[in-house]
């Protein structure tokens, strides 16, 4: 019997429902939702293949939620650091640095 262990600690999650995590159990079920709801308030005012479209389209942000993970931020940290990276802007300077260049005083002869 083998038993599979992360190499890295903070990578385990503990599966609850049916291989899932509950964030991304919760996610699921929410993208689920959103896009039951989204069938059945347009499907009397636009056609089926495009309401089809439109329920993926409001479901996958809510399931992405559930199932991004990058540099150990969440989907919903990752956002705000991206909007709070693009509304900041920076001056970037470019200066030419040498290690074997003297600065200071230096006398030409």
């Amino acid at each position: 019997m083998q038993v599979k262990m992360n190499k890295e600690i903070r990578g385990f999650s503990e599966s609850v429902f049916f291989g899932l995590s509950m964030r991304q159990f919760f996610f699921s079920l929410l993208a689920v939702l959103v896009a039951v709801v989204l069938y059945f308030w347009l499907k009397p005012l636009i056609g089926g293949e495009t309401v089809s479209w439109v329920c993926i389209l409001g479901a996958v942000p809510f399931a992405a939620m559930g199932f991004i993970n990058y540099h150990g931020m969440t989907a919903e940290k990752l956002l705000v650091t991206w909007l709070k990276d693009m509304a900041t802007p920076r001056q970037l300077s470019f200066r030419q640095s040498c290690a074997f260049c003297q600065t200071g005083d230096t006398k030409k002869s």
